[in-house]
C-alpha cells in the first residue's frame, strides 16, 4: 500500500493511540533493560575494593554477564517467534524479566565470588531474552512505513536509561552499598510488565491496523496471521533469520559497534575516578551523560532511514562514533567528561535501532531470532572478548590506546554495512521495501 503523505509531510509521522502507547510501555521496557545492565560497570570500582581484584580480572567478571546473553537473546529471541508475534510477545518478555530480577535479588546476597560469577551469567540470560522480543514487538504494532521512526524511538530507552541508571545506583551508592543497587533498582520492571500485557491483545491489533489500512499505509502484522499461529520450531526461526545475508551482515556490524561500546563503559567510571580524580558517586552520574543526548540520534536517525536509507544512516554513524571515542583520549576533568560524553551521545546508540529495522524489514516472520541472534552473538562474544582485552590495554598501555583500538573497531564497521543490501526504497519513492528478500 502507498502511504498518502507527500513533501515534508512524509517525515512526520502519524500513528494510532494505541501504537503510541505501546511505543511508550516498550520504551520503558528497553529503559529497564539499560539499567540492569548498567549496575555492574557502574559500581565496577566497588566490587574490585570487595573482592580484591584487578582490573582485568574485573573485565572477566563483566564478560560472564555476556555469555548469559548470548545465551538468553538466541534462545528467548526464538522462543518469542516459536510461540507466535503479536501479543503472544509480551509473555515471553515476561518470563526473560522473571529472570533477570531473580537473578539481581540473588546477587544482592551473594558472599562469594564463585555465586556472584553464576548469578552475573543468568541476570545476563534475562536481560538479553527480553531485548529483541521488546524490539519485536514495537515493530508489529506500527505501519511499516515509519518502522525505523518507532523502533528508534522505542530505544530511546537505552540513553535514558544510561543517564538515569547511573543517577539512580548514584543515589542508591550515596546511602548504601553495591548490594541494594542490584537489589531494588531491577524490580522497576515488573509494572512494565503487567501493563505491556494489558496493552497487547488482539483486539487492539485490529483497531491499529484498521486505521492504518484507511490511511493507505501498511501495517506490519495481520490479525490473520496471529489466528493462524502455530507453536513453531526456534531452531528452524533460528536457521530462517540467519541464513538472511543482511542478518549476518548485521551481526557482524553491531559486534564492532559493540566491542566499541563495551570497552568504553566497562572502565569509563575507573578512568573518572583514578585518573579525573572524581568520587565513584560523581564519576557514576558524568559516565551516564551520553544518556542526555542519545535520544536525539536515535529518533533522527532512525527516521532519516525510513526516507534515506537505512545504509546512509549506518555509514555516518560508524563515522560519527570512531571520531567521539577517539575524543575521549583528552578527557581530563569532569567539565570535558560532560562535553565529550553528551557529543558521544549522538552516536552511541543510534545504530542498533537502524540495524534492528533493517532486520525487521529482511526476515518479518523470524524478526526476534534475528535480533536474538545479532544481541546474542555480537554483545555476547564482544562482551565477553573485550572487556578483559580493554582492561589489559588500560593496565599496560593506558586509555589512550585503549580508545586508540576501539575507535579502529568503528572504522572496520563500514566494510559490512556496504556489503548489505538496502531495505528502503530510493528517497523520490513512497513506499519501504519492507519485507524484500537479498
Amino acid at each position: 500500500m502507498n502511504s498518502s503523505r507527500q513533501g515534508v509531510g512524509r517525515y512526520v509521522p502519524r500513528a494510532h493511540p494505541l501504537s503510541w502507547w505501546m511505543l511508550l510501555v516498550t520504551t520503558g521496557a528497553i529503559l529497564i533493560i539499560s539499567i540492569d545492565r548498567a549496575i555492574l560497570p557502574t559500581v565496577l570500582p566497588a566490587i574490585l575494593k570487595d573482592f580484591n581484584l584487578s582490573p582485568t580480572s574485573g573485565g572477566f567478571l563483566i564478560s560472564l554477564s555476556f555469555v548469559g546473553t548470548a545465551v538468553g537473546a538466541i534462545a528467548l529471541g526464538a522462543l518469542g517467534d516459536g510461540l507466535g508475534r503479536g501479543p503472544r510477545r509480551a509473555w515471553t518478555w515476561g518470563f526473560a524479566v522473571l529472570v533477570a530480577v531473580v537473578a539481581a535479588v540473588a546477587t544482592a546476597f551473594t558472599r562469594t565470588l564463585g555465586f556472584f560469577a553464576f548469578w552475573r551469567v543468568i541476570m545476563g540470560m534475562g536481560t538479553g531474552g527480553m531485548e529483541p522480543v521488546n524490539v519485536a514487538m514495537v515493530g508489529e504494532w506500527w505501519q511499516k512505513e515509519d518502522r525505523g521512526f518507532a523502533v528508534g524511538t522505542h530505544h530511546t530507552g537505552f540513553p535514558f536509561g544510561q543517564f538515569l541508571g547511573p543517577v539512580l545506583i548514584g543515589a542508591v551508592l550515596a546511602a548504601a552499598t553495591w548490594r541494594e543497587a542490584f537489589l531494588f533498582i531491577p524490580l522497576i520492571a515488573i509494572p512494565i510488565v503487567v501493563i505491556q500485557a494489558l496493552i497487547a491483545r488482539k483486539g487492539n491489533l485490529k483497531k491499529i491496523n484498521d486505521w492504518i489500512r484507511e490511511r493507505r499505509m501498511t501495517p506490519s502484522l495481520e490479525e490473520s496471521e496471529v489466528r493462524a499461529q502455530r507453536f513453531e520450531s526456534p531452531v528452524g526461526k533460528i536457521t530462517e533469520a540467519f541464513s538472511h545475508r543482511n542478518v549476518m551482515l548485521s551481526v557482524a556490524m553491531i559486534f564492532l559497534f559493540l566491542w566499541a561500546e563495551t570497552g568504553v563503559v566497562s572502565f569509563l567510571t575507573l578512568q573518572l575516578t583514578r585518573d579525573v580524580g572524581l568520587s565513584l558517586a560523581s564519576a557514576a552520574v558524568v559516565s551516564g551523560a551520553s544518556g542526555i543526548t542519545g535520544w536525539i540520534g536515535q529518533i533522527v536517525w532512525g527516521t532519516v532511514s525510513d526516507h534515506a536509507g537505512r545504509k546512509f544512516s549506518l555509514n555516518i554513524l560508524a563515522v560519527g562514533w570512531a571520531v567521539t571515542v577517539l575524543a575521549m583520549i583528552f578527557i581530563s576533568s569532569g567539565t570535558l567528561a560532560w562535553i565529550i560524553l553528551l557529543g558521544w551521545g549522538l552516536f552511541r546508540n543510534a545504530p542498533f535501532p537502524v540495524a534492528y529495522a533493517l532486520v525487521l524489514d529482511s526476515v518479518p516472520n523470524s524478526a526476534s531470532s534475528g535480533m536474538g541472534l545479532m544481541i546474542g552473538i555480537a554483545l555476547g562474544i564482544s562482551g565477553f572478548v573485550v572487556a578483559p582485552v580493554a582492561g589489559y590495554f588500560v593496565a599496560h598501555f593506558g586509555f589512550t590506546w585503549d580508545y586508540v583500538m576501539l575507535a579502529g573497531a568503528c572504522l572496520l564497521a563500514l566494510i559490512p554495512i556496504a556489503m548489505m543490501k538496502e531495505t528502503v526504497s530510493a528517497p523520490d519513492e513512497s513506499v519501504p521495501v519492507a519485507s524484500q528478500q537479498a
